[in-house]
């Protein structure tokens, strides 16, 4: 039986940067968070490793993502208001559930989403409220934009910018003066989760928009924890996302491509050590393969 520790007992905080913290969960070798059974905690999000993150300045904050618990989501507003934060605003990078899992510990906050993302989640609503674990109640957005939005969070600048990439309503966060890119699941590694099989063609134009921007370093919402404790990943992780997307895309008329796990199929970034290996993502690989697979037959 794996151990079970009190949910949001094994969080660890980092300061990548001056002015951000980064909350990190799982990845833990025999553990889990929820149950022993099946979850989306447990299964996407503890297990492979999942990060939010908070951009500080002076008495002011701003949450990117609201983590997988209103436990963790306590622990995170705790801790800036230790740090003397006094007003917290919230951004969603998406709808999935275990992005907005803690809404509610901020529900007197400006919480903050793209028009896409407000929508998904009305549309979701009771599917997240009846989850394993259950998002209920689910607090909604309160602030929406269109496309774009520019914050300034005490001294900081921050770009909020909408991408097709992961989830149809995908909001990244940019420090322009760090050249800093706050993915979401837009980006994620060492592979991306395909949510939204039919727009795998829509994901890897945006892909190749995000790769013209001024970006030095990513901190992505599921990576390997030593990576974001040093400042993330290079720019280098946009193109090898890119390139395991195409080759999802070439399954339509190469299903011998199928029989390959994931050390095979992305064999090449693997040796490079643009990616590293982590055995929990071969589920996550086949469940990619089998739902390109299936959107192509429909």
């Amino acid at each position: 039986m794996p151990s079970m520790p009190p949910l949001g007992s094994t969080l660890r905080i980092h300061r990548p940067y001056e002015g951000v913290y980064a909350f990190y969960d799982g990845r833990i070798d025999g553990a889990r968070a929820y149950s022993a059974e099946p979850n989306w905690l447990d299964d996407g999000a503890y297990t492979l490793g999942v990060c939010s993150y908070a951009i500080v300045s002076g008495e002011e904050a701003l949450v990117y993502d609201t983590s997988i618990s209103n436990a963790h989501a306590a622990l995170i507003r705790d801790t800036l208001e230790q740090a003397g934060v006094r007003h917290i605003r919230v951004v969603l990078s998406h709808w999935h559930v275990d992005h907005v899992a803690g809404n509610a510990v901020f529900a007197d906050c400006e919480i903050i989403a793209n028009d896409l993302t407000a929508k998904a989640l009305v549309d979701n609503r009771a599917r997240l409220e009846n989850y394993t674990p259950p998002i209920k109640p689910l607090v909604m957005p309160n602030s929406i934009f269109k496309d774009q939005r520019d914050l300034k969070i005490g001294e900081i600048d921050v770009q909020l910018r909408h991408v097709d990439i992961h989830s149809h309503d995908g909001t990244v966060m940019i420090l322009p003066h760090l050249k800093l890119l706050f993915a979401g699941d837009a980006l994620e590694e060492p592979i991306t989760y395909v949510a939204e099989p039919e727009r795998l063609e829509n994901h890897l134009l945006d892909l190749e928009r995000i790769s013209t921007w001024d970006i030095e370093k990513i901190l992505p919402n599921h990576g390997a924890e030593n990576v974001i404790v040093a400042g993330g990943y290079g720019p280098e992780l946009i193109a090898a996302t890119g390139r395991y997307v195409s080759k999802l895309m070439r399954l339509r008329n190469e299903p011998e491509l199928a029989a390959d796990d994931l050390q095979t199929f992305t064999v090449e970034d693997f040796r490079s050590g643009v990616l590293t290996y982590y055995a929990p993502y071969e589920p996550v690989h086949r469940q990619n393969v089998e739902s390109v697979l299936a959107a192509h037959r429909k």
